[in-house]
C-alpha cells in the first residue's frame, strides 16, 4: 500500500494526509520528550557520580582529620598491623610503611607504637617492612619504636616485630610460630582409583614440581627444601638480629621450632620485652598518654574506583571472549 490512500475518484484524499501528518508530528514530539528525558536522566546521572566522588573525598578528609594528623602536641604515633600479610589486603608493605613514614615525619611524634594482631603471611612483605623499620630508625635516632602485641603476633608478623627497640604483649597474646611452610595435597591414588588421567603440558624439567596429580619426586623435594631452610635461615637472622642477648638462646630449638607461645611464656623466653597494653606503653613507655593512629586506610574513593575498574574489566573480558566465539 501507498502512502497516500486514493479515493474513490482516484485522487488522493487530503483528509487522510491531514491524519498522517498528524501522526508523523505527534512521533517527532513524543521523540524529542523521551529524548529530553534520557538527556536529563543522564545528567542527572552524571552530577550523583561527581557527588559521590565530591562525599568520597570530604569524607576521606574528615577521617585524617579525626585521626589527629598534624596535632600540634607531643603524642604517640599508632600504626596498625591487622590481618595477614599480603600485597592486596590491608596489610600489605605499601599500607604499613606509608603509615610509619608519615608517623616518624610528624615533629610532634614522641615515639611510634606499631599496635600488632596478625597471623603472619608474605615474607616478602615482612621483609619489606622490617627493612624499613631500620632505615626509619637510623634517619629519626631519637624517635623508639614499640611494638604491642593483641591477640596473635605469628610468623612474618613477629619478623615485623623484632624489628622494634621493644616488645610488649599482653599475658594472654599468641606469639612465635617462627618457621617457614609450604603445604599442598596429593592425589595420585585418588585418580588411579578412579580411572583419571591427568594431561599436563609443560615445558622445563620441573615446571610442574607441584602438580597434586604426580607422586613426589626426590630431587624436587629436596630442591624445596633447600629453599625453605634458606628462607627459615633469613628469619632467624633476623630475629636474632632484632632480639640480640635478650633471647634466651639456651632454649632456641625452642624459640625456632614454629611453636607458639603465650605472652608470659614468650618473655620467660625473651621474645618480647614485658606485658602491657598500647595505652600502658603510650603513657608509661613513651611518655605520650595522646595516640595518633597513623594507618594508612584505601579511602571510600580508592575503593569505588578500584570497584569500577574491576567492573569495567570483567565487562571488556566478557565482551572480548563474546567476540571470540562468535
Amino acid at each position: 500500500m501507498s502512502d497516500q490512500e486514493p479515493s474513490q475518484s482516484g485522487k488522493p484524499d487530503l483528509h487522510y494526509e491531514q491524519i498522517l501528518a498528524s501522526e508523523v508530528a505527534r512521533e517527532m514530539l513524543r521523540e524529542q520528550r523521551r529524548s529530553r528525558r534520557w538527556g536529563i536522566f543522564f545528567k542527572l546521572l552524571l552530577a550523583a557520580y561527581l557527588l559521590f566522588f565530591l562525599i568520597a573525598y570530604l569524607a576521606n578528609h574528615w577521617q585524617i582529620e579525626a585521626s589527629g594528623l598534624g596535632v600540634g602536641s607531643k603524642h604517640t604515633a599508632v600504626v596498625d598491623i591487622d590481618g595477614v600479610l599480603a600485597n592486596n589486603a590491608q596489610a600489605s608493605a605499601d599500607n604499613i610503611i606509608d603509615g610509619l613514614r608519615a608517623a616518624f615525619k610528624d615533629k610532634n611524634t614522641a615515639g611510634v607504637l606499631l599496635r600488632i594482631n596478625s597471623p603472619g603471611g608474605s615474607p616478602v612483605v615482612a621483609g619489606y617492612v622490617n627493612d624499613e623499620i631500620y632505615r626509619l630508625r637510623k634517619k629519626y635516632p631519637h624517635k623508639p619504636v614499640y611494638a604491642v602485641i593483641q591477640d596473635i603476633c605469628a610468623s612474618g608478623c613477629y619478623y615485623i616485630a623484632s624489628a622494634a627497640d621493644k616488645i610488649y604483649a599482653d599475658k594472654a597474646s599468641v606469639v612465635g610460630s617462627i618457621g617457614v611452610i609450604m603445604s599442598g595435597f596429593g592425589f595420585t591414588d585418588a585418580i588411579n582409583k578412579l580411572g583419571i588421567q591427568r594431561r599436563v603440558l609443560h615445558a622445563g624439567k620441573h615446571k610442574d614440581f607441584m602438580d597434586p596429580f604426580k607422586p613426589l619426586n626426590n630431587e624436587e623435594v629436596t630442591r624445596v627444601n633447600t629453599m625453605l631452610d634458606n628462607v627459615f635461615q633469613q628469619f632467624k637472622d633476623v630475629v636474632k638480629k632484632g632480639r640480640g642477648k635478650r633471647l634466651k638462646m639456651a632454649d632456641s630449638d625452642k624459640i625456632f621450632s614454629g611453636l607458639i607461645w603465650t605472652g608470659e611464656e614468650a618473655q620467660k623466653l625473651g621474645m618480647i620485652d614485658g606485658l602491657g597494653s598500647d595505652r600502658y606503653v603510650a603513657r608509661k613507655v613513651i611518655g605520650a598518654s595522646h595516640m595518633v593512629n597513623y594507618t594508612h586506610r584505601e579511602s571510600y574513593l580508592d575503593r569505588f574506583a578500584r570497584r569500577i575498574g574491576s567492573t569495567l574489566a570483567n565487562r571488556l573480558y566478557s565482551d572480548m571472549k563474546m567476540n571470540l566465539v562468535q
